[in-house]
């Protein structure tokens, strides 16, 4: 369960050991084709497969009374920035975005996340530390461990194949067939926003087609 802000008001505690994007910097993109409402139960069902003793999820948007979390439909605030913390084993964990514009976003990021790192943990691999090291707090008077901010494969915010809408199997010829009608669709022209976008597709295609 979430932990639960008693009087439904906004609350947004920023980690002090994360850094935040210049508000100037930040990105509005159309890319995740999701509500807030669904982005949300999407961190929640991540949770409760890791099966963390406890979670919170914390916006500067109004939130319910019952358990914590954001009202999907309430305004978009002035600070778009997610903060997901949780504690497991008695370790503090947290994780924060406030790469994009809306809350809605940041809170997808965030869910791809921890969808990520959770797939790395199950892989019959053996390293040195948890996937979610990185994520892990410092005790009160030690020395403090950022966690890095949400990040996909290669460094995209999302699965490469979610930036094309394609399935994860595709074959290359789809891939690239979709990438090339996607960047026609964008056509970047010098400081044109689109510039940004057009990338993410061609790293998409790279990575998916390995090249």
């Amino acid at each position: 369960m979430s932990s639960a802000a008693a009087d439904g008001n906004s609350r947004l505690e920023w980690p002090t050991e994360l850094e935040r994007t210049d508000p100037a910097a930040r990105e509005r993109t159309t890319k995740f084709d999701v509500t807030l409402g669904n982005a949300i139960k999407d961190i929640k069902r991540e949770m409760d497969r890791l099966e963390v003793d406890d979670w919170r999820l914390e916006t500067a948007m109004p939130q319910r009374k019952t358990d914590g979390l954001p009202y999907a439909s309430a305004a978009e605030p002035d600070d778009p920035g997610v903060a997901l913390r949780w504690t497991d084993d008695g370790e503090d964990y947290a994780i924060a975005c406030d790469h994009y514009t809306r809350v809605r976003d940041n809170t997808r990021a965030i869910g791809l996340y921890l969808n990520e790192k959770r797939k790395m943990e199950n892989r019959p691999v053996t390293t040195g530390q948890s996937e979610f090291a990185t994520a892990r707090l410092p005790p009160a008077d030690g020395e403090a461990i950022a966690a890095p901010p949400a990040s996909g494969t290669d460094g995209l915010q999302e699965e490469p194949h979610e930036i094309l809408e394609i399935s994860p199997d595709a074959s290359e010829d789809v891939v690239k067939t979709v990438a090339r009608r996607k960047s026609a669709d964008v056509h970047p022209d010098g400081d044109d926003p689109d510039v940004s976008v057009y990338k993410r597709i061609q790293k998409a295609k790279k990575v998916l087609l390995r090249e």
